[in-house]
């Protein structure tokens, strides 16, 4: 019985993973015999899943929508893996998660074993969620179901965009994929008017529909579309950009640089590069600065003129704490920390 049940798991999660099963790849799935799925297929009917079956040699079954389910059951790992992913929610950027997740949670509880319900419940209650400021650069969920629909469904969109400024203009695209970042989602699109890719944020997005016709999708402007649209957040979206040349492995990088705040490219066992950007030198330089390793400025030499010019006016500042007795020439606190490294990256440029 235990074995049965186990399988007709199993089969559940298969009808729910993919549109339509033949009998024999779902029988091979589950290493039974075609009449053994006929069975469990009746059965999970009796519970109440609505599994459409279509005779023939071509036919085979398709998990049908529009009726009540009962409670999916999880095993061990996959209710803490729904909880951990509840909690987690809470801070991904899309409007009313928090409350959503918890109440989500709530009935994960009441239908979870008493092994489990413990866990999850320390979980809940002992993890606080960073949560953002009520609207800010928060995406509605009816906005991003949507989003992922046109993808799916390969139809056009038409929809109001709201630029940094306030700015709303009407565009129309052949949308591709969703991209999400810890902070933002981020919608892949062909733009019809300007005739090449760009990166949309979905929380200024306004879809106006209806959407369509369908198109034949293109083929994506890059393999790995996440550091695609990384590159285009931190890098092409801005007025200046950099290369900046970072004295860490990229591993120990990656842990300081976020996907929207640069590029990184690995250079040797002790260095990386930082393809990156900002609205002005100023912005820049203190973006590099306050990441807290040593760097040397690639380019552009306008970058290394603005250091240099910083270095100088925080040279005098210390020079003028000095003379008050204020520092002490190894008292490399803020101040004296990033006068020095900004000593560095101009004297090795």
């Amino acid at each position: 019985m235990l074995e049965t049940s186990a399988r007709l798991l199993r089969l559940l999660s298969l009808l729910q993973a993919h549109r339509e099963w033949t009998g024999a790849d779902l029988a091979d799935r589950l290493g039974v015999t075609p009449r053994t799925v006929r069975r469990d297929v009746d059965r999970l009917r009796g519970l109440g899943y609505p599994v459409n079956a279509t005779p023939g040699t071509g036919g085979g079954y398709q998990l049908g929508a529009g009726a009540q389910l009962p409670p999916l059951l999880l095993d061990d790992d996959e209710a803490v893996a729904v909880a951990v992913g509840l909690r987690t929610a809470a801070g991904n950027g899309v409007e009313g998660i928090g409350e959503a997740s918890v109440r989500a949670l709530a009935k994960l509880e009441q239908v979870l074993p008493g092994r489990l319900r413990g866990r999850v419940s320390a979980l809940n209650e002992f993890t606080v969620p960073m949560l953002r400021g009520p609207g800010r650069d928060t995406v509605d969920p009816a906005v991003l179901t949507e989003l992922a629909a046109v993808c799916r469904d390969g139809e056009r969109l038409r929809f109001g965009y709201r630029d940094h400024a306030g700015t709303v203009s009407r565009r129309s695209v052949e949308p591709h994929r969703l991209v999400c970042t810890e902070r933002r989602w981020y919608l892949v699109a062909w733009d019809l008017d300007r005739e090449d890719w760009r990166t949309f944020r979905a929380d200024r997005i306004e879809p106006r529909p209806p959407h369509g016709p369908r198109f034949t999708p293109r083929p994506p402007p890059a393999e790995d579309l996440a550091a695609y649209v990384s590159e285009g957040v931190s890098g092409r979206a801005y007025a200046v950009r950099a290369v900046v040349r970072l004295r860490v492995p990229a591993e120990a990088a990656a842990g300081i640089v976020g996907p929207a705040d640069g590029v990184l490219e690995p250079l040797d066992a002790e260095s990386c590069l930082l393809r990156t950007g900002a609205v002005n030198l100023d912005v820049l330089v203190i973006h590099v600065m306050m990441l807290g390793c040593e760097f040397e400025v690639v380019e552009p030499p306008a970058l290394a003129d603005r250091i240099a010019a910083l270095r100088d006016l925080l040279t005098r500042a210390l020079e003028g704490a000095g003379e008050h007795g204020n520092f002490r020439r190894g008292d490399l606190n803020s101040g004296g920390a990033i006068a020095e490294g900004a000593a560095a990256a101009v004297d090795n440029p």
